[in-house]
């Protein structure tokens, strides 16, 4: 079953490329410059420290610790690991363990990296909702039925997470505390849900900047207006199964700019485009890769403390 996400990525692509030919991919790399990499970077630097911070602030309230350069470092590498291998999600597994390494409390790392993604994502859902409520889009239709569904489906998580035990406790009733208890401390209070939300809304707006940058690369001339919503419903198609970002993303991307009357050659460019803009923008967290690596092999990496490793735990 491993193999199911990859190969459906590489069937996504499979099946653009055999609509459309190589055309869009090619126009998509070329159409990139140096302006356009520059500005990707710079916007990148930007989400990369907002995401660094949320992260910072959900371990702080489950009782960890990270500095927020550490925290920068440790999130370029983790998108980094993410654009570059299968799954789109080794980087936060490696940056969730490696953090947890550092503190000596493994299920600490994983948990506050856990819940820092989630509460991303359910902020993009928020967002993706609202625009495709208030912009034209080719699913605009549809999501007063989403959002619907999802105010449903909050409800009753909500009613789960709140419901009181009948009897003794259970496995199920010991984990649903335990969720419980990290969405109250890491998430819902006063000083942190704000500064996760704002932080979420200042990096999802980067992300779309840069599609509309890819756009306009490749030659799309559409309002902004007019390319917004499909640049978060191209978004969200990146939390599918995918190979480093690639799949997914340029077969909703082609869809959507097709049915919103653009092409969807024009859609499969900017896609591409908006993929290795991304990936180049990235590429510093390969550095702190390295870095680290040659770091180690010295014995000389501090952890997130700023402290050198404690050579005992790692034997």
């Amino acid at each position: 079953m491993r193999w199911v996400r990859p190969a459906a990525a590489v069937c996504t692509l499979a099946f653009v490329a055999w609509r459309l030919g190589s055309g869009p991919f090619v126009d998509g790399v070329r159409a990139i410059d140096a302006g356009a990499l520059t500005a990707a970077a710079a916007i990148f630097l930007l989400t990369t420290f907002c995401c660094a911070w949320r992260w910072r602030i959900v371990t702080s309230g489950l009782g960890g610790e990270v500095s927020l350069p550490a925290a920068v470092a440790a999130y370029y590498r983790c998108l980094f690991l993410n654009l570059t291998l299968p799954g789109g999600v080794a980087g936060d597994v490696h940056r969730g363990l490696s953090h947890g390494r550092d503190v000596k409390d493994v299920g600490l790392g994983l948990r506050a990296v856990a819940w820092e993604r989630t509460a991303g994502q359910l902020v993009q859902v928020v967002l993706t909702v609202i625009v495709l409520l208030l912009l034209p889009s080719p699913v605009r239709s549809s999501m007063p039925f989403v959002a619907g569904g999802l105010a449903v489906a909050t409800a009753m998580l909500v009613l789960v997470l709140r419901g009181r035990a009948q009897r003794g406790p259970s496995l199920w009733q010991r984990a649903r505390s335990a969720v419980a208890g990290d969405v109250r401390a890491g998430l819902l209070r006063r000083s942190t849900l704000p500064a996760v939300a704002g932080l979420s809304v200042l990096a999802i707006l980067g992300h779309a900047l840069t599609f509309l940058l890819a756009a306009r690369a490749v030659g799309v001339t559409a309002p902004v207006s007019r390319l917004l919503p499909l640049a978060f419903v191209a978004m969200m198609a990146m939390a599918l199964p995918n190979i480093g970002g690639w799949g997914p993303r340029e077969g909703v991307t082609a869809w959507a700019f097709s049915a919103a009357g653009l092409g969807a050659g024009l859609g499969a460019a900017t896609a591409v485009a908006y993929g290795v803009m991304v990936l180049a923008a990235s590429l510093p967290g390969g550095l702190v890769l390295v870095g680290e690596r040659l770091s180690r092999r010295r014995g000389s990496i501090p952890d997130h403390h700023g402290r050198l490793p404690d050579t005992s735990f790692a034997r």
